[in-house]
């Protein structure tokens, strides 16, 4: 069985009016704040309101220049967090003045920091490797002691054959989890999340990145100060530069030039 020959529950995205959205590129960048966004996530939760979150900064941005289908799997998001000063930027010269950074752990942080009780929606965590799970699910119970831990999942660093991908399905849904957290990297979760969305019973998958590796303790987090500094991005090309230099060599420099171009064209519109 495929996962398109799944049977599929009744798909019901969330409302985007009430979440103002800025254009940012063309991808609708949601102008809210950490504690905006845990608050619609435990609200769709616990509506069983079905939908996916992108957390989003320049990289998956420019990603979307280029793939039309990522955009559009952006802008059928029920949110798509500013994970980036520059998007935080944006949003506030937009007028969105409360809008803030929401950066993948800190997210993942926020939502296990509010569900921990026992009462919340229980987690599954897809991705990364077996030995990451393990630590990750040792870390997330000892900083948040009750939260529930569903599953956990670390599919094969390749394609899935059609047996594999329902067996995951299977495995996710048969867990009884609220919260899907896909730690897969940009662009691989968000297309993930997609194909999967019409398939899984979990209200809410969440893609996060790196945040699995960052919370099981295996990579360093930049400084709270050069995160909001907009200058992370120097602080992760030193860390990894092998995996990272060709992103933001041509990442940062398209997205400075598109977006001043962007900004440009608005400020020539007349007034309405």
């Amino acid at each position: 069985m495929t996962v398109a020959d799944t049977p599929s529950p009744p798909f019901s995205a969330p409302p985007k009016a009430a979440i103002p959205r800025v254009d940012v590129l063309g991808v609708g960048v949601s102008a809210i704040n950490l504690d905006d966004a845990v608050t619609a996530i435990l609200g769709w939760t616990a509506e069983g309101r079905r939908t996916y979150v992108c957390v989003t900064g320049v990289h998956g941005v420019m990603e979307s220049q280029d793939d039309p289908a990522l955009r559009a799997i952006h802008n059928g998001a029920g949110l798509v967090t500013p994970d980036g000063m520059p998007l935080v930027w944006l949003l506030k010269h937009a007028g969105h003045h409360g809008a803030d950074r929401v950066y993948g752990p800190d997210l993942m942080a926020a939502v296990f920091a509010a569900t921990h009780t026992g009462d919340g929606p229980a987690h599954f965590l897809y991705g990364s490797t077996p030995e990451v799970l393990e630590r990750l699910a040792g870390t997330l119970h000892a900083r948040f002691p009750g939260c529930r831990i569903a599953g956990t999942w670390s599919p094969p660093f390749r394609p899935l054959t059609d047996e594999e991908e329902a067996a995951a399905v299977a495995r996710i849904n048969a867990s009884g989890a609220g919260i899907v957290w896909v730690g897969l990297s940009t662009p691989k979760q968000e297309r993930w999340m997609a194909a999967h969305r019409p398939h899984l019973t979990a209200p809410v998958l969440i893609g996060v990145g790196a945040a699995f590796d960052f919370h099981a303790g295996l990579k360093r987090q930049a400084p709270r100060i050069i995160q909001r500094s907009g200058f992370e991005w120097l602080f992760r090309l030193a860390i990894e530069p092998r995996r990272l230099w060709r992103r933001y060599a041509t990442n940062n420099p398209r997205f400075v030039v598109r977006i001043a171009g962007q900004l440009l064209r608005q400020s020539r519109r007349p007034a309405a």
